[in-house]
């Protein structure tokens, strides 16, 4: 039997640094490298952990296929290694299906170590019964490619999922109402688990103009 490594797809805080599992912090110990987007983020969420040493390895969407055909070496090696986002549950609208695909094709275990998710706190504090969910995501940041997405998503008659960069929110919201209409129902959760934390709920008109200008992140779910 081949001893390879493991690949630990490893959740960590959206906002708040307590939100991380007692697991987490042991395979982050553990492992021989993890696996980051960015240095600066990685290093600090390790030194609040109190992990000093840990080697750091990047992959992101500039270097995912060279970055993972090296990761994939040292998993094939029988190193093990954790994968983290810059916050949250990896992978999710972030860099990393690829070094999944490689490792789990060659027989190393991929494994996840869940915890923080937005897209979760989000949806456990809807005030409306959802059965099922369509996650949209990242939309086009051209506005007219965007609507035209949201005009897409409007006939599945189911909720939508969108999140966007913090100085979208308002533009977004904007084409959420000229598409779906100014009463549709949101719910907006913004710098969630953060002191600042908010939790949107109403029609969209109303929304926008209580979130003003306000910037921050965010994820939005349109009730359709």
């Amino acid at each position: 039997m081949k001893n390879f490594g493991t690949l630990y797809v490893v959740a960590t805080p959206i906002g708040n640094d307590a939100d991380i599992t007692l697991r987490a912090i042991e395979i982050l110990k553990n492992v021989n490298a993890v696996v980051c987007e960015e240095a600066k983020p990685g290093s600090t969420l390790l030194k609040k952990l109190g992990i000093e040493g840990k080697e750091l390895a990047l992959l992101n969407e500039h270097n995912e296929e060279e970055a993972a055909a090296d990761l994939l070496v040292r998993l094939l090696n029988g190193q093990s290694l954790a994968m983290i986002s810059d916050c949250g549950t990896p992978v999710f609208s972030d860099p990393g299906s690829y070094l999944i695909q490689l490792a789990s094709s060659s027989g190393v275990t991929v494994s996840p170590i869940p915890g923080a998710s937005s897209l979760m706190a989000a949806l456990s504090v809807l005030d409306f019964k959802m059965g099922r969910f369509v996650f949209a995501g990242f939309l086009s940041r051209e506005p007219e490619k965007r609507r035209s997405e949201l005009t897409r998503y409007r006939t599945l008659r189911i909720p939508v999922v969108l999140m966007d960069t913090p100085y979208r929110l308002g533009a977004l919201l904007d084409d959420v109402i000229k598409v779906f209409g100014k009463g549709i129902w949101v719910t907006v959760g913004y710098d969630m688990t953060l002191p600042t934390e908010t939790i949107y709920r109403g029609e969209a008109e109303t929304v926008r103009k209580q979130i003003g200008p306000r910037k921050g992140e965010f994820i939005m779910i349109v009730g359709n």
